[in-house]
Protein backbone atom coordinates (compact mmCIF):
# COMPACT_ATOMS: atom_id res chain seq x y z
CA UNK A 1 0.00 0.00 0.00
CA UNK A 2 1.55 3.32 -1.15
CA UNK A 3 1.96 6.12 2.01
CA UNK A 4 0.33 9.33 2.28
CA UNK A 5 3.49 11.51 0.22
CA UNK A 6 2.89 8.95 -2.95
CA UNK A 7 -0.93 9.46 -2.88
CA UNK A 8 0.51 13.73 -2.16
CA UNK A 9 2.85 13.10 -4.94
CA UNK A 10 0.08 11.75 -7.46
CA UNK A 11 -2.71 14.04 -6.79
CA UNK A 12 -0.05 16.59 -7.09
CA UNK A 13 1.27 15.90 -10.48
CA UNK A 14 -2.70 15.19 -11.48
CA UNK A 15 -3.28 19.00 -10.43
CA UNK A 16 -0.56 20.02 -12.71
CA UNK A 17 -1.91 17.87 -15.82
CA UNK A 18 -4.77 19.60 -15.48
CA UNK A 19 -3.25 23.03 -15.41
CA UNK A 20 -1.55 22.05 -18.54
CA UNK A 21 -4.03 20.89 -20.43
CA UNK A 22 -6.38 24.05 -19.32
CA UNK A 23 -3.47 26.21 -20.21
CA UNK A 24 -2.81 24.68 -23.66
CA UNK A 25 -6.09 23.29 -24.60
CA UNK A 26 -8.88 24.98 -26.27
CA UNK A 27 -10.49 27.32 -24.67
CA UNK A 28 -13.71 25.43 -24.27
CA UNK A 29 -12.31 22.97 -22.10
CA UNK A 30 -11.50 25.26 -19.03
CA UNK A 31 -13.70 24.69 -16.31
CA UNK A 32 -14.52 28.42 -14.29
CA UNK A 33 -15.11 28.92 -10.93
CA UNK A 34 -16.53 31.95 -11.51
CA UNK A 35 -13.93 34.25 -10.02
CA UNK A 36 -11.42 36.59 -12.14
CA UNK A 37 -8.88 34.49 -13.88
CA UNK A 38 -6.16 36.20 -12.14
CA UNK A 39 -7.44 34.67 -8.89
CA UNK A 40 -7.62 31.33 -10.64
CA UNK A 41 -4.62 31.12 -11.59
CA UNK A 42 -3.54 32.43 -8.02
CA UNK A 43 -5.66 29.59 -6.70
CA UNK A 44 -4.50 26.97 -8.85
CA UNK A 45 -0.72 27.68 -8.82
CA UNK A 46 -1.33 27.82 -4.72
CA UNK A 47 -3.27 24.50 -4.20
CA UNK A 48 -0.63 22.27 -6.71
CA UNK A 49 2.35 23.86 -4.08
CA UNK A 50 0.97 23.20 -1.17
CA UNK A 51 0.13 19.41 -2.45
CA UNK A 52 3.92 19.10 -3.48
CA UNK A 53 5.42 20.71 -0.40
CA UNK A 54 3.14 18.09 1.67
CA UNK A 55 4.60 15.55 -0.54
CA UNK A 56 8.22 16.39 -0.35
CA UNK A 57 9.18 19.15 2.85
CA UNK A 58 11.85 21.22 0.75
CA UNK A 59 9.43 24.36 -0.20
CA UNK A 60 11.82 26.29 -1.56
CA UNK A 61 13.08 23.45 -4.09
CA UNK A 62 9.30 23.06 -4.89
CA UNK A 63 9.14 26.35 -5.91
CA UNK A 64 12.55 26.23 -7.68
CA UNK A 65 10.91 23.80 -10.24
CA UNK A 66 7.07 25.09 -10.53
CA UNK A 67 8.23 29.07 -11.24
CA UNK A 68 9.64 28.22 -14.55
CA UNK A 69 7.00 25.66 -15.12
CA UNK A 70 4.70 28.11 -14.90
CA UNK A 71 5.58 30.82 -16.69
CA UNK A 72 6.91 28.60 -19.58
CA UNK A 73 3.32 27.48 -19.59
CA UNK A 74 1.69 31.76 -19.82
CA UNK A 75 4.16 31.84 -22.82
CA UNK A 76 3.49 28.84 -24.68
CA UNK A 77 0.03 30.05 -24.63
CA UNK A 78 1.41 32.07 -27.59
CA UNK A 79 2.33 28.73 -29.69
CA UNK A 80 -2.15 27.92 -29.27
CA UNK A 81 -4.25 29.46 -32.14
CA UNK A 82 -7.54 31.13 -29.83
CA UNK A 83 -4.78 32.34 -26.73
CA UNK A 84 -2.39 34.88 -25.81
CA UNK A 85 0.29 34.98 -23.25
CA UNK A 86 -0.51 37.61 -20.37
CA UNK A 87 1.99 38.70 -17.95
CA UNK A 88 -0.43 39.65 -15.27
CA UNK A 89 -1.35 35.92 -15.28
CA UNK A 90 2.14 34.69 -15.18
CA UNK A 91 2.72 36.72 -12.40
CA UNK A 92 -0.21 35.73 -10.36
CA UNK A 93 0.90 32.09 -11.12
CA UNK A 94 4.27 33.15 -9.47
CA UNK A 95 2.54 35.02 -6.48
CA UNK A 96 0.29 31.82 -5.87
CA UNK A 97 3.75 29.10 -6.01
CA UNK A 98 5.54 31.55 -4.36
CA UNK A 99 3.36 32.20 -1.30
CA UNK A 100 2.28 28.63 -1.04
CA UNK A 101 6.31 27.68 -0.81
CA UNK A 102 6.70 30.45 1.59
CA UNK A 103 4.22 29.84 4.05
CA UNK A 104 5.21 25.58 3.68
CA UNK A 105 9.11 27.07 4.85
CA UNK A 106 7.28 28.91 7.33
CA UNK A 107 5.72 26.01 8.74
CA UNK A 108 8.44 23.51 8.62
CA UNK A 109 10.87 26.27 10.24
CA UNK A 110 8.18 26.26 12.88
CA UNK A 111 7.82 22.88 13.64
CA UNK A 112 11.65 22.21 13.68
CA UNK A 113 12.00 24.88 16.66
CA UNK A 114 9.09 23.65 18.66
CA UNK A 115 11.16 19.89 18.83
CA UNK A 116 13.99 21.69 19.50
CA UNK A 117 12.28 23.45 22.37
Amino acid sequence: MPDKSTWLRLLGVALLVTIMIATLGPAGWQFRLGLHWLVEHFLAYFAVTTIFCLAWPRPMQVAAVLLPLALLLEAAQGLTPDRTPDPATALSAAAGISLAALLADLVLTLRQRRQKA
